[in-house]
């Protein structure tokens, strides 16, 4: 064999940690896969001479193409969902007052846990990076520093204040009674494939960004809007009323099962944005560790 060949075979044998540290990081399976690519390109070229620890060499290559990632993708803030109390049927036909049997609301507290992560996007792309390495991967304060280009005192900091933010997070205008009955009216008007009622609820500027498998989606413009959010009304769908770090939200599911979760902000009675995530995949299982 080679040396490189061996240098190659000592990378795939790290490829599934990198892979899942790059995809907390991200939160997308194509940027993890770009990323951990990348990471591979960069040690083919400066070959392993010198490099004692290589899983900690590939590991702080990759946490700095993440962070890179993050802030060329410019990413908002990511925050945990809290279950709230109660269940909105997307049915039009269906009360609205109508709750989930005690069967069906087991099977969504499995799936969901206390909180997930909706879009990655409470966090700066530091606290983010510092939060996954350290929290979840158990990655040390000083290899994280290294990573970061910061002290290690730093990078502590950074992973508690993620920790704060994911925990608590303060509630954001549009979070009260007035933004639910906003929000209750959209989830109404989409059920009923009601245009004219969603146009009465969006900002002419609304901007709907949804997360999927196949990556980022963004549509713009309230009739843009409204065409995407009828397709939310799936037979058989029910929507359970969320807060999303404060924001009212919905999350969706099918036979008890998560597919999507929506976050709205409300300004002056309307719509103005909806953050969603869209793959069950990733619903069913990111559940942060932190979760007590």
């Amino acid at each position: 064999m080679t040396e490189e060949d061996q240098l190659a075979a000592e990378f795939e044998a790290q490829r599934p940690y990198l892979h899942a540290v790059a995809f907390r990081v991200l939160g997308s399976h194509s940027d993890a896969d770009d990323a951990v690519q990348e990471a591979w390109l960069r040690l083919a070229r400066t070959g392993a001479d010198g490099i004692d620890d290589l899983r900690g060499w590939l590991t702080t290559v990759t946490g700095r193409i993440c962070l890179d990632l993050l802030r060329k993708r410019g990413t908002r803030r990511e925050q945990p969902l809290e279950l709230d109390i109660g269940a909105l049927p997307l049915d039009a036909d269906a009360d609205a007052n109508a709750r989930i049997d005690p069967e069906e609301e087991a099977v969504l507290a499995e799936s969901v846990g206390l909180a997930l992560y909706v879009v990655m996007d409470a966090l700066t792309p530091a606290e983010r990076v510092s939060f996954v390495l350290h929290d979840v991967f158990e990655v040390p304060f000083d290899a994280i520093a290294a990573v970061l280009g910061r002290s290690t005192p730093a990078a502590k900091m950074l992973a508690s204040r993620a920790r704060g933010r994911l925990r608590s997070g303060a509630p954001a205008s549009g979070s009260g009674a007035a933004g639910r009955d906003v929000v209750d009216a959209f989830l109404a008007a989409a059920g009923r494939g009601d245009v004219a009622g969603l146009l009465a609820v969006l900002a002419p500027d609304v901007e709907l960004r949804a997360h999927g498998p196949g990556g980022s989606v963004v549509v713009r413009g309230a009739g843009e809007v409204a065409a995407q959010a009828r397709r939310f009304a799936r037979p058989g769908a029910t929507g359970h009323p969320v807060l999303v770090d404060g924001l009212p939200g919905v999350l969706i599911t099918v036979g008890g099962r998560p597919v999507t979760v929506l976050a709205f902000t409300v300004a002056d009675g309307a719509v103005t944005a909806i953050s969603g995530l869209t793959d069950p995949a990733r619903l069913g299982r990111i559940v942060p560790s932190w979760v007590a």
